[in-house]
């Protein structure tokens, strides 16, 4: 076993934002990019089995592009993109599920298990968590989006101790599977479960300015006016999800750099600010 502090170190924590998140529920949407670094990665699993040792009830939704490439690569299917988006067939999407609710899924599960936590790997198809429906502006295969989420078997699992860990893999009424874009997957999830805060975990620092200076704080108005313009690329999916959170429940929503030494912990549990904030 390895312990958790061994893997922290020391980082200057408020005592009183421990006691303000103890018994209260956050998200960390754990994105594939922000995996890369091995080392890293243990950091993000000993901070977040730090916050469950103290009290608080952290959920985790990950993604995992790079290894859906690779084991695409591997089995020599060739991916097709329509305007930047993956499309999905059947076969596909059974190596997508291999790789998010198998590969992925299940390291993070050993890493917690390894940090004398417990965790239990779901994917939104399990107790039929999350309730899929085919994405309709775009035609993507078996892409979908969140028609539905019953937060029921992830309160199970919290409630008994077990730090769950999900994929966004989900099933539709219609009787297929869909992969859904894990931000906007985990932003829902967050809503149901009326979080205290979700954080966004990705390779960049935050939303920045058209200057690439940081935008330290915004709201969701901001976001739909005139910082509409500066959301691009991958960070368009994690902005959505952010302003689904807020107008479904959640406090809290902040966009920060996962490859930075506890970030988590410098995040939510001492006065400095990281990354980006945003306020309904």
């Amino acid at each position: 076993m390895i312990s958790i502090t061994e893997n922290i170190g020391d980082f200057t924590k408020t005592d009183s934002k421990v006691q303000y998140l103890q018994g209260k529920k956050v998200l960390i949407k754990y994105g594939g990019n922000a995996m890369l670094d091995e080392k890293q990665k243990h950091n993000i699993i000993a901070n977040i089995c730090y916050l469950k040792t103290a009290g608080v009830f952290p959920v985790i939704v990950h993604g995992g592009g790079p290894v859906i490439a690779n084991l695409l690569d591997q089995v020599n299917i060739e991916s097709e993109f329509i305007h930047g988006h993956r499309y999905t067939d059947k076969l596909a999407l059974k190596y997508v599920e291999m790789a998010l609710s198998g590969n992925v899924n299940k390291d993070l599960v050993s890493l917690i298990h390894r940090h004398n936590c417990k965790a239990i790997g779901i994917s939104g198809k399990d107790g039929k968590t999350v309730i899929a429906q085919k994405k309709t502006d775009i035609d993507l295969g078996q892409v979908g989006v969140v028609k539905s989420v019953d937060p029921t078997l992830i309160n199970l699992l919290l409630r008994a101790d077990y730090i769950p860990v999900i994929s966004p893999i989900s099933a539709g009424e219609d009787g297929e599977d869909y992969n859904i874009n894990a931000d906007l997957f985990a932003g829902h999830v967050a809503g149901s479960l009326g979080c205290e805060d979700y954080l966004v975990l990705t390779n960049v620092d935050g939303l920045q300015d058209d200057t690439g200076s940081l935008i330290t704080h915004t709201n969701t108005l901001e976001l739909k006016g005139e910082l509409q313009s500066v959301i691009r690329g991958g960070m368009i999916p994690k902005i959505a999800s952010c302003i689904t959170a807020l107008h479904t429940g959640v406090k809290n929503v902040h966009v920060i750099n996962g490859t930075v030494h506890n970030i988590i912990l410098k995040q939510l549990l001492t006065d400095d600010s990281f990354g980006t904030k945003i306020t309904r």
